[in-house]
Formats: C-alpha cells, structure tokens, sequence
C-alpha cells in the first residue's frame, strides 16, 4: 500500500499538520501505520470528519446516536469532492418528482409517479382533473420558491408561509395565502385544529417557540416538532399537508440536510406519528421518521460519490 505523510495529507486536506497528527493520535483516520514518531497515512485515506463541527447534542437523549450518526455522515459528504452541475441538475428532478408525486398522492391526488412526471414536462393526461395538474404545477413551482428562500437564507416568518401555501393552492385563488375563517375537523385524527379566531396568535408563538428551539435542540428535532405543530394548527382550509412537507423541506435545507420525500407508501406510519403526538403526547415516531429520511438521503448521496 502507499503512504503519505501528515504533511502532505494536510495538504491534500486544507489542514493543519497539528490537526492531522492529532486525528492519527485519535484513530480518526483508517489505516494510519506509526513508525516511530511518525505517521504514514494510506494515499486512499478520505479526510477525517471534523467532529467539532457537529451540532449541539440537547432534547431526547435516546436519539442522540442516531443524530451523530446523521451528522458525521453529513460532514463526511462534506468532505468529499462535489457534484457536477449536471448531476446536481439530475438528482434534483428525479427528487422533484418523487417528491411532488407522493406529497401529493398523500392528500388525494391520482396522478401515478409517471403521469405526475409527464405532467412536471408539460404534458397533459387524459380522463385526470385539472385540479391534479395544477397541484402537480404548484407544488413544482412552491419547491422551486423554497429553493430561493434558503439559498437566499431568508428567516420563515408568516410572509413566506402564506407565500408557499399561495403556490401549492394555486388552482383555488380564494383561499390561497389566507388563514381559514371556518372551523374545520380532521376525520380520524387527534389533533383538535385550532379555532379560526386563534389561528393568527398560534403561528406567531409556533414561529417564536422555533427560533427559540434552535438554541437547546438537534435541528432534526426541532424540525420534526416544528412540522407536528404546524399541521396541529392547520391554518389553511386545505393544503396544509403539502405546506407543512415544503416547510419541513425548507428547514432542513437551511439547517445543512438534504431534503426528503416522505413516501406516500409510508402515509399510515406518517399519520400515526401525528396521532403518537396529540393522543399521547410523544414525538418520536415523527423524529425518527424524519430522521430516518435525512438517513436515507445522505447514504444515497455517499454511495454515489464512493470512489
């Protein structure tokens, strides 16, 4: 096998010699052999993850492993070299239409994952709604205006709430962006939905109480309460399931994690992790099925850069 010196692996790497001797000395670096004072480094070693950079471990302790699990596989994609901006373009429509397909399969839409494809191309099919196209289009459109609010680090406030929810209804312009005036009851579920008149003072404190979580927890759980007490609220007379997956998406893309697709396959795991919530007052079903997503994702994007 060949080597390289800590010298040359620090260079390969951006770091210091003093951090690379210290990430043998640790055993952060497979295959590292000691001769005498020094290291010899394999030349296929990737760099070490910086284990400094991972995020505060608060909030339920029992998904502490799993969180640092997430986040030394998020800074070991990090490292690696990045994608093409071919691939980058290829990965992001293969996920915009399983995405859009299953978040809106979820909520009633029947347009398979092959008609919802056509569709995102411009394509019309025959013998479906019109209202299923236009959800596919909004839905398409509302992703694409996350994608500029978290490129443009942009803080989620009320504003750019009602804005996606305007994107997703599209097809329904008078209840688009607008909070519901109605009471309204969701068959099946626990969740007793906030009163209209209530609806306006609920977000601001949901908005406030996630500012304010970033402080004490991993950003997975903080992302996953934040969806649960979101759709709890339900602030719309519809589409409240599609806005709440972009917002979940929206925070995760800030918070460094790629985005996912909850799958409508999965749908009764999903609703269950609402009912585990407001019945029982647990959330870990919903933050291990969010994390488990954010798992998924990252080993997609690891297996696909493996050298």
């Amino acid at each position: 096998m060949d080597y390289m010196t800590v010298t040359q692996a620090a260079e390969k790497w951006g770091l210091s010699t003093r951090r690379v001797r210290l990430l043998c000395a640790n055993g952060d670096i497979e295959g590292v052999v000691r001769s005498g004072k020094k290291y010899l480094i394999p030349v296929t070693a990737t760099r070490p993850i910086d284990r400094r950079r991972l995020p505060r471990q608060a909030g339920d302790p029992a998904f502490a492993p799993l969180f640092r699990s997430i986040d030394e596989k998020k800074l070991r994609l990090d490292a690696m070299r990045p994608l093409t901006d071919g691939e980058v373009t290829r990965l992001r429509e293969r996920f915009l239409v399983d995405f859009t397909y299953n978040s809106n399969a979820i909520e009633g839409n029947t347009l398979t994952l092959k008609e919802t494809a056509l569709v995102l191309e411009g394509m019309t099919i025959d013998r479906k709604p019109l209202k299923d196209h236009l959800e596919v289009v909004g839905h398409k459109d509302a992703f694409c205006y996350v994608e500029e609010l978290a490129e443009a680090r942009a803080r989620l406030g009320e504003r750019e709430i009602k804005d996606i929810h305007s994107l997703v209804l599209m097809h329904r312009p008078q209840d688009k962006g607008a909070y519901r005036r109605i009471p309204v009851r969701i068959a099946g579920a626990f969740a007793e939905p906030t009163r209209p008149h209530e609806i306006e003072g609920e977000m601001k404190a949901l908005l406030r109480r996630n500012k304010e979580r970033e402080k004490r927890l991993h950003p997975i759980e903080r992302i996953a309460l934040f969806h649960l007490d979101f759709e709890g609220i339900h602030p719309f007379i519809d589409g409240n399931g599609r806005t709440g997956r972009l917002l979940l998406n929206l925070e995760l893309i800030q918070s460094g994690y790629p985005a996912i697709d909850v799958k409508f396959e999965d749908r009764r795991r999903y609703y269950g992790a609402f009912d585990s919530y407001y019945r029982d007052g647990k959330a870990g079903a919903m933050i291990e099925l969010v994390a488990g997503y954010v798992d998924d994702r990252l080993e997609q994007y690891l297996d696909i850069l493996a050298p």
